[in-house]
């Protein structure tokens, strides 16, 4: 298991902000249910409550709160999370995870139900979008398109043209 990380929505700054736990801190959450709430502690953040509202899984499949357990299906979705109808009355098959967190669970979605001592910005500090244009990103290396040498057959002289 690798990894995860936790989504922090604070609904009254309207910000969030991004904690990397490390394994040792996610085996608190394996078991939880969407909805469930939690303490901060594990991550840190003594004083806080957060109700957990999603997720991903490590291949992308957004948690779905009607689906029981911790597995991936597929079911017939009308509504989000994870189908957006373009048309009044669309339904389509689409696979998601199930509502209860897993060792398979990338990414956590929380939002803040009692606040701690410390501030949100002080512990998991936001990035600005003129912040994240800012850093330095790594260097790719572009390769030259390499060029095609044309071989004249040999014999000379053009085709089709003989006089």
């Amino acid at each position: 298991m690798a990894s995860m990380k936790l989504v922090i929505s604070n609904p009254s700054t309207r910000k969030t902000h991004q904690v990397e736990l490390d394994q040792s801190k996610t085996y608190s959450l394996i078991g939880k249910k969407i909805g469930d709430e939690i303490d901060g502690d594990f991550a840190g953040l003594s004083g806080y409550t957060f109700k957990i509202t999603g997720g991903t899984d490590r291949d992308g499949f957004p948690m779905h709160p009607q689906v029981r357990g911790p597995v991936r299906k597929k079911v017939l979705l009308s509504s989000p999370p994870g189908f957006h109808p373009a048309m009044k009355g669309q339904r389509k098959r689409k696979m998601v995870r199930g509502d209860t967190l897993s060792d398979s669970i990338a990414q956590v979605n929380v939002k803040v139900v009692k606040m701690g001592t410390k501030s949100l910005d002080e512990v998991a500090p936001t990035k600005s979008k003129a912040e994240a244009k800012a850093e330095p990103q790594p260097e790719v290396k572009k390769e030259e398109p390499k060029q095609e040498v044309k071989q004249e057959k040999a014999g000379g002289g053009e085709e089709g043209k003989e006089g």
